[in-house]
């Protein structure tokens, strides 16, 4: 690695750090934990076709599916999801983000994306630097992943 690859990716992760911390700060100013707000913005922003279950937010959450179903519990009691039968498959339970719940959400992602029209230019810069970084470090003789075949390591064994 080079000194302009670490320090392109060290300020790669600080803006997006930053852009994190302002938004659990966000979230908080209005009576959710960070977590809370994650949980409305992933169920009203699922992909086009996918039910809106417990499983489909634990895995956009990246969190195992019992810490979702108590991430729905508090959800729930506070207002802000409500479960219901799927028409479909009577089995099924789809979640529903109430009136409060897009209320409280609606303030946070217009101000979120007022950040974003700020710092996301600062971000896409980063990101390119990062890019830009990595494809001369294949210059100086170290082969590159290619699309499809990425080598994962796992940094805690090394």
């Amino acid at each position: 690695m080079t000194p302009a690859e670490y320090r392109a990716l060290a300020e790669f992760r600080f803006l997006i750090r930053r852009f994190l911390n302002k938004s659990e700060k966000a979230a908080r100013s209005v009576g959710l934990e960070p977590q809370q707000y994650q949980g409305l913005l992933t169920l009203r922003g699922l992909p086009a076709g996918q039910e809106p279950t417990i499983r489909a937010l634990a895995t956009r959450l990246q969190i195992r599916h019992h810490s979702a179903v108590e991430l729905v519990d508090r959800m729930e009691k506070r207002g802000l999801f409500r479960r219901e039968r799927s028409r479909n498959d009577r089995r099924a339970v789809l979640l529903r983000v109430t009136h409060r719940g897009e209320k409280l959400l609606s303030r946070l992602v217009r101000h979120r994306i007022a950040e974003m029209a700020e710092s996301g230019p600062a971000l896409a810069r980063a990101l390119s630097a990062v890019i830009g970084a990595s494809a001369n470090g294949t210059a100086h003789g170290r082969p590159h992943a290619r699309a499809g075949k990425q080598k994962t390591t796992d940094v805690t064994r090394e």
